[in-house]
């Protein structure tokens, strides 16, 4: 089982950017389908981005082009690297991870998540 700690997020204006990171703990994600997810109030969780261990990506359309997930195994650590933000990307985001994922921006797909972090984009 993993166990997941996100950080990185913040305030931020419209068109900036921030990275998110996800430290894991107890495997190793190189195991691990990965991914993001993010729930804004009052709506569903929704996938944002997932890369599987083989290090595709898939990526929901509305971040295409603007977010850039990634990890990296020696550090044992993902990433999302949001750029263009926009007012609609304001939610808290997760990273889950699983050995087995069909659908990579399921939320049903995933076992392990982490507390999640907070990202505000402000006009």
């Amino acid at each position: 089982q993993l166990q997941l700690v996100e950080s990185g997020g913040g305030s931020e204006q419209v068109g900036g950017s921030l990275r998110l990171s996800c430290a894991a703990s107890g495997n190793t994600i190189s195991r691990y389908d990965m991914a993001w997810f993010r729930q804004a109030l009052g709506n569903q969780r929704e996938g944002v981005a997932a890369i599987d261990v083989y290090g595709s990506t898939n990526y929901a359309d509305s971040v295409k082009g603007r977010f850039t997930i990634s990890k990296d195994v020696a550090k044992n650590t993902l990433y999302l690297q949001m750029n263009s933000l926009k007012p609609e990307d304001t939610a808290m985001y997760y990273c889950a991870g699983d050995q087995v994922v069909v659908a990579p921006l399921k939320p049903y797909e995933y076992n392990s998540w982490g507390r999640g972090t907070s990202v505000t984009v402000s006009s």
